[in-house]
């Protein structure tokens, strides 16, 4: 194929995606069209975008993290980061970037940390469980750690740190309007 006909898709592409709430994962794009009113839903190792005045909703968060980034004009970029790498999905030390992507060169206003945060060891943002290889020991987390986790997120977005919140929250749906 042609560059000019693959640059033209991938600008066709993009458009869609900008129109439709079509984004892309690592495994290729995902139909997240939403209608008027519903919520952007975004599940285990996902990135999405919620329009000005969208609601985001990440189900079943247990063991996850949410990051939510709130944007200048009101939209706002999710992400939900899992502990174990979904299928075809993210990695948590490929999340951040991921979202890092999608806010592009948009003011950040906040970021919202949310989730099972006594579960997290912070450098699960910069190497997933999944990266460590035979013999090498996993950390874990022996106590919560709020601001270690602020830390990772406000480094890995590029953003100060005083624009993160962190908070631990039970098992269930997270809800963010």
């Amino acid at each position: 194929m042609p560059e000019s006909a693959i640059s033209r898709r991938s600008l066709a592409a993009s458009a869609v995606a900008l129109l439709t709430g079509v984004l892309v994962s690592p495994a290729g794009p995902l139909d997240t069209a939403v209608a008027a009113g519903a919520p952007v839903r975004i599940t285990e190792g996902q990135v999405r975008e919620a329009p000005r005045g969208g609601v985001i909703l990440y189900p079943s968060v247990t063991s996850c993290l949410t990051v939510t980034v709130r944007l200048e004009g009101g939209a706002k970029v999710g992400a939900h980061a899992s502990l174990f790498q979904v299928p075809g999905e993210y990695r948590s030390d490929e999340i951040l970037p991921a979202v890092r992507r999608a806010a592009g060169g948009r003011r950040v206003r906040a970021v919202e940390v949310r989730g099972a945060v006594g579960a997290w060891y912070p450098g699960y943002f910069t190497k997933a469980v999944e990266s460590y290889g035979p013999g090498e020991e996993v950390p874990y987390p022996t106590k919560p750690d709020p601001d270690g986790i602020a830390d990772a997120v406000a480094r890995g977005l590029g953003v100060p740190r005083a624009g993160v919140t962190v908070e631990d929250l039970p098992d269930g749906d997270i809800t963010v309007r």
